[in-house]
């Protein structure tokens, strides 16, 4: 019996010794952690205020973000800005003896030094009541600013949130168009859905624009179509081009006919497909998918469809 107590009191004692290990290299990482993080990590175009740490760090090659540009209202409504492109989402903790103040100061003249322009500012009550706003979370902290930098490989923008806590989040929007066709055209699903809806808008065929050549980087989806026809040699279908409102209506009629008739002289000559089976058409701007009053809008509008007789 007395062995097994004494067997007891040195594994208490051992557990005791390895727990005070565990906890003093815990404590040895996270003293020597703040310093290291904040200098190798972060974003290449705002560096962290110096003595902070990164608390979280997330970038998305494409996602949206929106940055306030105005005061919140009474009524809750605020403007903001809601961007496109590489999103980069960065919290810091903050040194404790450093005041929100000199925090924001810092980091707004570094801002300016790059060659930013401040779009908006405010602090405290100057920013309005406390609001929630999508991809932001609760609006305002004790200090905001909102940075922009126009650049030829795409402009930037900047959301700079310092809190009294202390901590500052740093949202980085680097805009850029989203990465296309990574969803590749195929015989099977232009069948799938012709039978499902008769139709199917495709938009991989490209075209410089007012013209109607055939970019040769649409080969591919062309040919699709083509094996779509020869495994279905039942199948009749239409080609019908579309534009977007730009130009006149005259034009644009014009031009989405004889891009359309385009796609069918490469169907018949290229893979022998059979004349009485196509059939061109062209309807301009005059069926559209999405609003022409934005830049999105306009190239879902741009497109071939081709429709089940």
């Amino acid at each position: 019996m007395e062995q097994i107590k004494v067997f007891i009191v040195k594994r208490r004692k051992s557990v005791h010794l390895k727990i005070i290990a565990a906890i003093f290299i815990v404590v040895t990482v996270i003293t020597a952690t703040p310093d290291t993080i904040a200098q190798n990590d972060g974003h290449p175009l705002i560096a962290p205020f110096e003595g902070s740490y990164i608390e979280s760090q997330e970038a998305k090659e494409f996602d949206e973000q929106q940055l306030v540009i105005g005061k919140v209202q009474q009524d809750g409504t605020v403007k903001t800005e809601k961007i496109e492109g590489k999103v980069t989402r960065i919290d810091y903790r903050d040194p404790d003896n450093r005041s929100s103040l000199e925090r924001m100061r810092n980091y707004e003249q570094a801002l300016m030094k790059g060659g930013f322009e401040i779009i908006y500012n405010c602090s405290n009550e100057e920013c309005g009541p406390e609001i929630q706003i999508e991809t932001i979370g609760y609006y305002p902290p004790e200090r905001y600013l909102t940075a922009f930098l126009k650049r030829d490989e795409g402009n930037v923008w900047i959301g700079v949130f310092v809190a009294a806590g202390p901590w500052t989040k740093i949202r980085i929007v680097e805009e850029k168009p989203m990465e296309t066709d990574m969803v590749k055209v195929t015989a099977d699903i232009l069948k799938t859905n012709i039978l499902k809806d008769g139709h199917m808008a495709v938009y991989g065929i490209y075209f410089d624009t007012g013209k109607s050549d055939i970019k040769p980087e649409s080969s591919e989806t062309i040919k699709e179509i083509a094996t779509l026809l020869q495994k279905n040699p039942s199948l009749q279908i239409y080609i019908v081009g579309h534009t977007d409102n730009t130009g006149n209506i005259k034009d644009n009629m014009e031009l989405s006919n004889k891009r359309a008739a385009a796609v069918v002289t490469d169907l018949i000559t290229r893979y022998k497909i059979e004349t009485s089976r196509l059939e061109a058409g062209g309807v301009g701007p005059l069926a559209p998918v999405a609003t022409n009053d934005t830049k999105e809008g306009k190239e879902l509008n741009r497109r071939v469809e081709i429709v089940k007789k």
